[in-house]
């Protein structure tokens, strides 16, 4: 009698046992592969495809326009698959000589054009650009003002203006902090939904602002969606931060985060807004669209000084804090201004202004999620007649003094 073969299971390899890759090397090798064949389609792909027919691509955009008596400096940057060559140059239909120290632009490349023409001060400049296989591209100067110096006097000029419309209004702004002090808990949670609604205004005014600055970008690194990176950077950053001080914190609220906590966050929120806004702000100035009249500086102020409250609201039924603490939060909040103005002034670009807007809504996001645990009311409910009268107080006053605003 034969004995009875038993055919004995197969029994899989477990992970991590001799004879099965690792992990992390199944996940190396797609990645491996995939970025050989990039670079293969991107070194000899192309000529398997034959030779392409038609023109070539050509598209300029205007970065930076600097003008000097009887100059005119362009940069542009070349937003086009192909590289283009700058032919002629025209200013208001006149042909004009120029000069450069490159013949071509090459994809995401820049050129600095320097035009001799005797422009006067005021008058509107249309300037054309001519490839050399014919594309034209037009550039719009509506009022021809000198481009201020980049010279010690001028930075000292940006500096008073971001104390003057940062750190001063929010300072001046802080000065509530006694009043709220002595005020009722349910007023406290009021000026907590003041705060929200002076937040949520600034969040909405930053991305209208950011929307229509990458409207006008080039778009060669990006444009609205730059706003939208600059958001979840900023709100997983701050995500981060309160996490990081809330375990260094004894005790916390139950209704949120410490009172120091918030108003750090909202101080940051607000100095990341503020560092946009004073890069608009010098921006403007470096490029003469900017008239620093006493009421736009009041005007400015004006705004900015209820940034103060939203900051030491939080603090009202707190001990009280430390000078040094208060002046810290006021720094943090305003001096961003000052920062903004200096890049402004001297190396604005489109990309990054959108995206720093982008940082500074995100940060705001953050913040009011961190406020309105704060502004709930005994039975929990974070939206009662109060709470809501409160955040549309907050919107109406950003409203109305913005209105004083005319970049």
């Amino acid at each position: 009698m034969e004995a009875a073969s038993h055919s004995e299971p197969q029994v899989e390899a477990a992970p991590g046992q001799p004879g099965r890759l690792p992990a992390w090397a199944l996940g190396l090798i797609p990645l491996l592969l995939i970025a050989v064949a990039l670079v293969l389609l991107l070194t000899v792909g192309g000529d398997t495809l034959g030779e392409r027919r038609g023109p070539p691509v050509e598209d300029l955009a205007v970065e930076q326009t600097v003008l000097r008596p009887g100059q005119i400096e362009l940069t542009v940057r070349n937003v086009g698959p192909d590289p283009v060559e700058v032919g002629q140059v025209f200013v208001n239909d006149a042909y004009v000589t120029f000069a450069t120290g490159q013949e071509q632009v090459s994809r995401l490349g820049s050129q600095t054009l320097t035009l001799s023409y005797p422009w006067q001060e005021g008058s509107p400049l249309l300037v054309t650009l001519l490839t050399s296989s014919g594309a034209t591209v037009e550039h719009e100067i509506d009022a021809a003002v000198a481009t201020p110096e980049a010279d010690g006097s001028f930075f000292g000029l940006m500096l008073l203006l971001g104390t003057y419309v940062g750190v001063i209004p929010v300072a001046l702004g802080m000065l509530f902090l006694p009043f709220l002090r002595q005020v009722r808990e349910h007023w406290v949670r009021v000026f907590m939904a003041v705060t929200v609604g002076l937040l949520g205004f600034l969040a909405v005014d930053a991305y209208l602002e950011g929307s229509e600055i990458a409207a006008e970008s080039s778009g060669a690194f990006g444009g609205v969606e730059l706003i939208f990176i600059g958001v979840a950077l900023a709100y997983f950053a701050l995500v981060a931060l309160d996490r990081f001080l809330r375990a260094r914190r004894e005790r916390a609220k139950d209704a949120g985060a410490g009172a120091f906590q918030l108003s750090l966050l909202v101080a940051t929120g607000i100095g990341l807004h503020n560092l946009g806004e004073g890069l608009a702000i010098g921006s403007a100035y470096a490029i003469g669209e900017l008239a620093l009249g006493a009421f736009l500086v009041f005007g400015f102020a004006l705004h900015n000084t209820t940034e103060g409250l939203a900051i030491v609201a939080p603090l009202a039924n707190q001990r009280r804090p430390s000078l040094a603490r208060l002046a810290a939060l006021g720094l943090i909040a305003g001096g961003p201004a000052i920062l903004g103005a200096f890049i402004g002034a001297s190396v604005y670009n489109p990309e990054v202004a959108v995206f720093l807007l982008g940082i500074g809504i995100g940060a705001i996001v953050q913040v009011i999620v961190q406020l309105v645990p704060a502004m709930r009311d005994r039975t929990g409910r974070a939206l009662y007649p109060a709470s809501v009268g409160g955040i549309l107080a907050g919107i109406a006053v950003l409203y109305v003094t913005g209105l004083l605003i005319n970049v």
